[in-house]
């Protein structure tokens, strides 16, 4: 866990999130308990991003981030903006992801014109997330940031805001083809057939009750309002949704989107 103690501006999203510099002299991006969408969405936040990070897949670095009330009080900005009112962050331990470098020096983009994008780096690992996200049905669009590292002529992708996995609050799995798909299909035109979902596929039948169960250990309790027996349901569906996401990636190929132009 980590210290917040300085912040430094808000975030867009719908999550309201903050950063903070914290005292590992990391810059971390919080979720707050009481954001608009959810409190489950800061469990949903570390189950899913841990488990992208054993598939292989480039997801930020994670901690529990410690935010201390004498901050909140201390810092008009602190706050979420619910309907016409205001409310302060609640303070204690609240889900972070790191910042890919120091953001005066390093900037990150959600958005690439197509040439750029194109020459991503790590672009095949659309393909792995997208197996991630049929996997833990993903309600939401893929979320991604490009940034460019220093040295470096190529933009890296990082694959970010898995809050909406498991349905956001409603931990539950109601699929449909498009959905966890990036909006712009051109990151999956090396897709040609299921063997491009190599070797996140074969990643996911790996893992198993214990590497579940490890993971949900680091979960705080509060983040999911202590229920404890919900969130052992949530595991048994991951276990027996794995042999289902081949599956769920043969029906977003045949969606009348095509997002897969190059599979043969």
């Amino acid at each position: 866990m980590v210290l917040a103690v300085e912040h430094i501006r808000r975030m867009r999203g719908g999550a309201q999130s903050h950063l903070l510099r914290c005292d590992d002299g990391g810059y971390y991006i919080v979720k707050f308990q009481n954001n608009p969408q959810h409190v489950r969405v800061l469990a949903n936040e570390m189950l899913a991003t841990r488990l992208a990070a054993r598939l292989g897949l480039p997801v930020p670095r994670i901690e529990v981030v410690d935010v201390r009330r004498e901050l909140i009080e201390l810092t008009s900005d602190l706050v979420m903006q619910l309907g016409m009112g205001r409310t302060p962050c609640r303070a204690g331990k609240q889900f972070g992801s790191r910042y890919p470098g120091d953001p005066a020096r390093l900037t990150a983009y959600d958005f690439l014109p197509d040439e750029q994008l194109r020459e991503t780096e790590n672009l095949g690992d659309f393909a792995g997330m997208l197996v991630l996200d049929k996997w833990t049905c993903n309600t939401n669009g893929r979320q991604v940031v490009f940034f460019l590292e220093p040295g470096r002529s190529r933009y890296q992708a990082m694959m970010i805001d898995q809050g909406f996995c498991f349905n956001a609050g409603e931990w539950n799995f109601p699929d449909a083809p498009l959905r966890g798909l990036y909006l712009r299909h051109r990151v999956y035109e090396g897709v040609t057939g299921m063997e491009s979902f190599e070797p996140w596929l074969r990643r996911v039948q790996q893992l198993g009750q214990e590497a579940l169960g490890e993971i949900a250990d680091e979960i705080p309790p509060e983040w999911y309002d202590g229920e404890y027996e919900k969130l052992g349901v949530l595991l048994e569906c991951l276990l027996e949704r794995k042999t289902r996401v081949r599956e769920l990636i043969v029906s977003a190929r045949d969606s009348g989107r095509q997002p897969f132009p190059n599979w043969k």
